[in-house]
């Protein structure tokens, strides 16, 4: 993490032991090593081993103690809370890609319900536990009448994933009121940098098209608005909220976090290619996406309110150094 991150209480880490699920993911990677980073002493949570994650190939991986298990399985997530004496937890764990929770549900409401209700009654049960947060989307809210979403707004997945970040966020606002729990749950934008190797999403797909010359994909008609949160401006408002979590007033509640700009996919995809070392190439619009929601974009005012935390890296900075990490990975030989 850069000098910009001075928002962070760095002193609040040092030696207090985290759990991170979903260690391995886009946001798992970067929150690990920014943890690591203030002093803190992280437990990763893995079911699968990823070589080509951003965990492993910073070295990150090789800096904390590894549980080996499944999120779905409680008495792993109970003995890794218990023997590590965990005082912080971050619930990241899920199947994050949209097309696949529409291909096969079931393994996403697995590990992306149970997986959370699990976790919540671990934390509940562990006597250690002080702060949890809770990786909710803004896909809770379903399909909206009026933009941009507030936190006041319901709860209305329809589709898969979408069902399944509405019941996670449903789960963990129970636990917060009938037991207590010291729990803030994130509703982020689409969280895009360096690390996310799922090619199908619009921001890793596109840079790759474009570092390779060839001619970027867009699945929708390309009219989709979207507000897009770089990867290390999510790590601060995980930290900022944990931190926090002393409070009161902070538990139980739901935080949108975003840049508050929305833009269409086409937008995203040109502005990309005009950074890119291939300006010049056009996108292929398909416009052959179904059971995704057309427009999805936040209003942050409610953590920026509570924590004081705002996005600090311009969109074209968090581009250039996302383009700049998918050029090293390409360079590696790496393709998937």
């Amino acid at each position: 993490m850069s000098g910009k991150d001075a928002t962070l209480n760095k002193g609040f880490w040092y030696d207090r032991p985290v759990l991170v699920t979903g260690c391995t993911g886009l946001l798992g990677s970067w929150l690990t090593g920014a943890l690591l980073s203030a002093g803190a002493i992280v437990v990763g949570l893995i079911r699968d081993e990823v070589p080509q994650s951003h965990l492993s190939r910073s070295g990150t991986l090789q800096q904390i103690r590894v549980v080996h298990g499944d999120v779905t399985d409680y008495a792993t997530v109970e003995r890794a809370l218990n023997e590590y004496e965990v005082d912080a937890v971050f619930h990241l764990a899920a199947q994050t890609i949209v097309g696949i929770a529409n291909r096969a549900p079931l393994s996403t409401f697995e590990s992306n319900i149970r997986g959370s209700w699990v976790t919540l009654e671990a934390t509940r049960r562990c006597p250690t536990v002080r702060r949890i947060v809770v990786a909710s989307s803004d896909k809770a809210y379903g399909t909206q009448p009026v933009l941009p979403y507030t936190e006041a707004m319901p709860l209305q997945g329809q589709h898969p994933y979408d069902v399944s970040k509405s019941a996670t966020d449903l789960l963990a606002q129970a636990y917060a009121v009938t037991y207590g729990l010291p729990v803030a749950i994130t509703r982020c934008a689409n969280l895009y940098g360096g690390g996310d190797l799922n090619w199908n999403r619009l921001i890793p797909g596109t840079i790759r098209s474009a570092l390779q010359g060839e001619s970027p994909v867009i699945r929708s008609d390309g009219t989709f608005m979207r507000d897009y949160l770089y990867v290390r401006d999510a790590v601060r408002a995980y930290m900022m909220l944990s931190e926090a979590l002393d409070r009161p007033e902070i538990r139980g509640q739901a935080y949108n976090c975003g840049t508050d700009q929305p833009m269409s996919v086409l937008e995203m995809t040109r502005l990309i290619l005009k950074l890119s070392p291939h300006p010049d190439l056009q996108p292929t619009v398909l416009n052959e996406v179904n059971n995704e929601i057309k427009d999805q974009y936040l209003d942050s005012a409610k953590i920026r309110q509570a924590v004081g935390w705002i996005p600090l890296i311009s969109r074209e900075d968090a581009l250039r150094e996302t383009m700049a990490w998918y050029a090293r990975y390409l360079a590696d030989g790496q393709v998937a």
